[in-house]
């Protein structure tokens, strides 16, 4: 026999072309075990996408609360300010005139500015209202210090300068204000990365009954790959690689979207900024710039959803297999 001729046909030859025959059509066709245009698989993204959008705009929300807490401690560490309260005998233009002396004098201190009388009534009227006579108020009176920058003025020897030329004189460098604000803007983080991590969670619990209900529907044509000689890893592979460009894909779409809305409320600010409404926006949540942090956090959340959609959907499978297996 001519070696070039191929051999006949054997027995097992035939058996592996009828087994390939009665293959089902998802397999004989080479569709994914897992399609991802299903009604399911549309469903699974859309949760997705609904998911990460939810955990983007914490983060985003996250970022903003703490870079404008930590500008607005740096703006207020700059100032200082000093409280003359008025005392019987004493003449409170004079004390309040002796006490911007000291304060100028002070090393770290670059300018003190006091209010006038007129100046320190106008700040009462928001509580008081406008139209009062407060002659016979005792009005504390301000001055107002701006410290140097990068460096820390000798509020200590202020206020022992103070305390003995201008009795009735205090020091506040706002301390107690920031601190209160700095917990304030740690509370929102805090609560921010939680929020993001019970997004997390539930989205591993999506994708964990998506592929338990994709693998029932599945069982047939796991069971012929399993005959046909694939192994665990094979199949649960595939589930992770269907699951993960799923998750790729809600998480892109819901990053984009919670990065429009973000834009779309600076735009907002923006034209805002004129009016009153406006400068308390800015005042609270500045231009609403999420900055290169922001968007880091946002891009990282959808990779994250990606990349727990493809690990959880092969877990799931492994444990379903070693199960029925």
């Amino acid at each position: 026999m001519d070696e070039r001729t191929p051999p006949p046909p054997t027995v097992a030859h035939d058996a592996v072309e009828q087994d390939r025959e009665e293959l089902p059509v998802a397999l004989r066709r080479d569709r994914p075990l897992v399609p991802v245009d299903s009604a399911g698989g549309r469903a699974l993204v859309a949760v997705m996408a609904i998911l990460t959008f939810l955990a983007a705009l914490c983060a985003g929300a996250a970022q903003l609360v703490a870079a404008n807490s930590a500008e607005w401690r740096a703006t207020v560490a700059r100032e200082a300010t000093i409280q003359v309260r008025p005392l019987p005998n004493r003449d409170i233009e004079a004390d309040v005139g002796r006490a911007t002396q000291l304060a100028r004098r002070t090393p770290g201190v670059r300018d003190a500015e006091p209010f006038t009388k007129t100046e320190a009534e106008r700040l009462l009227e928001p509580w008081l209202g406008s139209g009062l006579n407060l002659e016979d108020l005792p009005v504390t009176r301000l001055v107002v210090l701006r410290l140097e920058d990068g460096g820390r003025a000798d509020l200590g020897a202020l206020r022992r300068g103070l305390q003995a030329e201008v009795p009735g004189a205090t020091v506040d460098d706002h301390g107690l204000w920031m601190a209160r604000l700095s917990t304030m803007a740690r509370t929102v983080t805090v609560v921010g990365v939680a929020l993001v991590v019970l997004v997390l969670v539930a989205a591993a619990l999506a994708v964990a009954f998506a592929t338990r209900g994709a693998m029932a529907g599945n069982r047939e044509i796991v069971e012929v790959l399993h005959y046909v000689g694939a192994d665990d890893r094979y199949i649960a592979r595939e589930f992770q690689r269907r699951f993960f460009q799923m998750g790729l894909k809600g998480g892109a779409i819901g990053g984009a979207a919670a990065l429009a809305v973000i834009a779309a409320f600076g735009v907002l600010a923006a034209s805002l900024r004129t009016s009153p409404a406006g400068d308390q926006l800015e005042a609270l949540f500045g231009a609403f710039d999420v900055g290169w942090g922001g968007y880091a956090a946002v891009v990282l959340i959808a990779l994250a959803v990606s990349a727990l959609a493809g690990g959880i959907s092969g877990l799931t499978v492994r444990r379903f297999l070693n199960r029925s297996g």
